[in-house]
């Protein structure tokens, strides 16, 4: 589902954009639309799909290729995730069905030397406040739950699984200065075959 025709979200602050070294992304409702399809395969075995916006996947190397380091902190474990971080070259990489988030996240910004000042939270849902009120950039999609979207400075129009990761992306990068650069050094490797 494409989210309906809103205005554009309000530009990230420059100076904030450019302070931010890390960006935490939620799983389900922010990488996904929120959908999990159980099955089982015919020897019993327990199966979970989810569905991942291409577009998210380039805004995601995109951030990474400028210096940010990309995580995941998600409340449910899934292996759909863990290959689709393998696939998109993050290592932090954070799966508790506690949704004992913040917990995860101040230990990973003491293990990366990270402040909460410099990190960037993309979130939809109850489970997502507790870093959304302590990062420096709380940041909800655009169908994130009233209380994400109140404790979220940046918010963007795009839904949870379609495209609100990549929209966060360009305006973060945009934000930065970096946006344009960092599509035409895409541009270049594409066309020398890297």
């Amino acid at each position: 589902m494409i989210a309906p025709a809103l205005d554009p979200p309000a530009p990230i602050a420059p100076d904030d954009a450019r302070r931010i070294r890390l960006v935490v992304l939620d799983v389900d409702g922010v990488m996904t639309d929120g959908g999990v399809y159980l099955g089982a395969t015919a020897a019993g075995e327990a199966v979970e799909l989810k569905r991942f916006e291409i577009q998210d996947g380039l805004g995601i190397r995109l951030l990474q290729d400028a210096g940010i380091v990309v995580s995941i902190v998600t409340g449910r474990e899934s292996q759909a995730v863990a290959m689709r971080a393998e696939e998109l070259g993050i290592r932090e990489v954070h799966q508790d069905r506690t949704a004992a988030k913040l917990r995860i996240v101040q230990a990973m910004l003491e293990r990366l030397g990270i402040a909460w000042e410099e990190t960037a939270f993309l979130g939809d849902d109850l489970p997502d406040l507790p870093i959304l009120r302590r990062v420096g950039l709380p940041a909800a999609v655009g169908n994130a739950t009233p209380d994400a979207r109140a404790a979220a400075r940046w918010q963007g129009v795009r839904h949870g699984g379609y495209g609100a990761v990549r929209e966060f992306a360009e305006a973060l990068l945009g934000a930065r200065g970096e946006w344009s650069g960092a599509v035409e050094a895409y541009v270049r490797q594409r066309e020398a075959g890297l």
